[in-house]
């Protein structure tokens, strides 16, 4: 595993943020949910695509709590620009299952 330093860890922008809205997303390649997250006035609202049907159906998806990396470039999925990478888990099966704090903090608070 490639180490990297403190600096290089600090130029990733993880912050939590709350899905405010879910739909399947059939276009795509492999299974996935296109999300809409609320980061907070700073940052405001972002789309993603999420590999996560193993676990949750996007009616499940609305008022979650993920957690994602927002400073990376935008990437083309299909007929949709994904703004931001929500994180998750491989599961023994590997299914994803997503990040997200365990208490409250408002949304777009940054990972420390």
């Amino acid at each position: 595993m490639a180490e990297i330093t403190f600096d290089d860890f600090m130029k990733v922008d993880i912050r939590k943020g709350t899905i405010t809205r879910a739909e399947p997303f059939p276009e795509a390649r492999k299974p996935a949910i296109k999300l809409w997250v609320d980061f907070g006035d700073e940052i405001g609202e972002k789309k993603s695509s999420a590999q996560i049907t193993a676990h949750y159906s996007p009616d499940m998806l609305v008022g979650k709590a993920v957690i994602a990396v927002v400073n990376f470039p935008p990437r083309q999925i299909g007929p949709m620009r994904s703004e931001v990478l929500v994180l998750g888990l491989h599961d023994a099966d590997d299914g994803v299952v997503l990040l997200g704090p365990d208490h409250s903090v408002p949304n777009g608070a940054r990972m420390c």
